[in-house]
């Protein structure tokens, strides 16, 4: 029982050092890295990826062949560079057909090399895991500090428990000293009698009971809170879907833009789903049929026969019925979400909330969508303040200035979202 005392109290020091240790941790985070991913996603993914040709060049081991310096001017007024004579951005301008690369004279230097050390981080060979997927989502790099107050409080609760253990053992030694001649004298009892016996004891030691009581509902009480807390949040729900339609094949390998099929994003509140009329355009000849033996893929026959389309004689009939598709990202009544106001006005990538969707065989909901995981992304998220919204707002305070008549149309009072909510 000592030695247990001693262990026991081993460990109360280890937790108090965990603690210590936590709080140090948590503070020490590399941020240059991760400003450049983020700018880089928002302005060069356009053109540049790090391990492919685009538009632009790849950019993977750029940071080693051009100095930063150069690189620096390059970024911020290619064509001013261009025109200092420059023989490496005169070559550049020429190998790329003489196109012009867009200027961010908004970035500073220290942004710019930000993007730079991303660059560089990525341009390093890393081991593919299995199950792992990339892109934009977002995941929420700030410490949570739920997670942290919770972590805290483990380790708390582990140094009352050591405290409470220590003093039941002490009970138990001075219980043991006092009927240890009496237990020697007695044969050895059947495990069955060994039970009982620790059983009475148990029930008579009032502080013992007590404190199982107390670590039931502890433990009840954390169980009901975790429960609690994830009521509406539906990250990782994944329903079968009439058509297994894969966004792996047609965003990730074929490379079509989200809003070839989901056009609404650019200009409603709703994304929309496209008809399967957006899929004839396509599925009109690509039948498939090089999978399958010469036979039409029976997930593009599912599309022909929701449009009573006849491939044979390529004319359709007068019986289409829709697709009965099951929805996936779903907020509360009480939550208003523009998608227009998110992709249009602030640029924000589809992935941010959707999660890598170009790698998904079968869509799911990748982001938790709670309104803490909103709140914390609207707080790290920069206004876009170059467009036309802003310098209609503009224009408009510029006439109040004036004397002149401002009317509701010219703050955006003529959108379809201002009363068709």
């Amino acid at each position: 029982m000592r030695n247990i005392s001693s262990v026991l109290g081993k460990l109360a020091r280890i937790a108090s050092m965990s603690l210590v240790l936590l709080f140090a941790v948590t503070t020490l985070h590399a941020q240059d890295v991760k400003e450049g991913e983020k700018i880089f996603k928002a302005k060069c993914t356009s053109c540049h990826k790090v391990d492919r040709k685009v538009v632009g060049p790849a950019l993977k081991g750029i940071t080693e062949t051009k100095s930063e310096e150069w690189l620096i001017k390059w970024i911020k007024n290619s064509q001013a560079l261009i025109a200092s004579g420059d023989a490496d951005a005169i070559a550049i301008f020429e190998e790329y057909n003489k196109s012009v690369m867009t200027s961010f004279t908004d970035l500073s230097d220290d942004n710019i090399k930000s993007v730079l050390a991303y660059i560089k981080a990525e341009s390093v060979e890393k081991p593919k895991e299995d199950g792992a997927t990339s892109g934009g989502a977002a995941k929420d790099d700030n410490a949570n500090m739920f997670m942290i107050f919770g972590l805290i409080g483990v380790v708390v609760l582990a140094i009352v428990v050591i405290v409470v253990l220590n003093r039941v053992i002490r009970t138990l030694e001075k219980v043991i000293a006092t009927n240890q001649a009496a237990v020697e004298a007695e044969e050895e009892p059947q495990t069955s009698s060994k039970f009982l016996a620790f059983a009475k004891a148990f029930v008579k030691n009032k502080k013992l009971v007590g404190f199982a009581v107390l670590m039931l509902v502890a433990l009840l009480a954390v169980g009901g809170w975790k429960t609690m807390w994830n009521v509406g949040v539906h990250t990782g729900y994944q329903p079968v879907q009439p058509i297994k339609f894969s966004h792996q094949l047609h965003a990730g390998v074929n490379k079509i833009e989200c809003q070839y099929c989901h056009g609404g994003a650019f200009k409603s509140k709703n994304a929309s789903i496209p008809s399967a009329n957006v899929c004839m355009n396509c599925h009109n000849t690509i039948t498939g049929s090089e999978h399958y033996d010469g036979e039409i893929s029976p997930e593009i026959a599912k599309i022909y026969r929701a449009l009573d389309f006849n491939p044979e004689t390529r004319t359709y009939g007068n019986n289409p019925k829709p697709i009965q598709w099951v929805r996936i990202h779903n907020l509360p009544d009480f939550a208003y979400f523009n998608h227009s106001q998110h992709v249009t006005v602030a640029g924000v990538e589809c992935q941010t909330c959707h999660g890598p969707i170009e790698t998904m065989e079968e869509v799911y909901q990748y982001s938790p969508l709670t309104m803490k995981w909103c709140v914390d992304c609207h707080k790290a998220t920069d206004v876009k303040s170059d467009n036309k919204y802003y310098e209609d707002l503009i224009k408009a305070h510029e006439s109040i200035k004036k004397g002149e008549k401002m009317t509701a149309a010219m703050i955006g009072g003529l959108e379809c979202g201002k009363c068709h909510y």
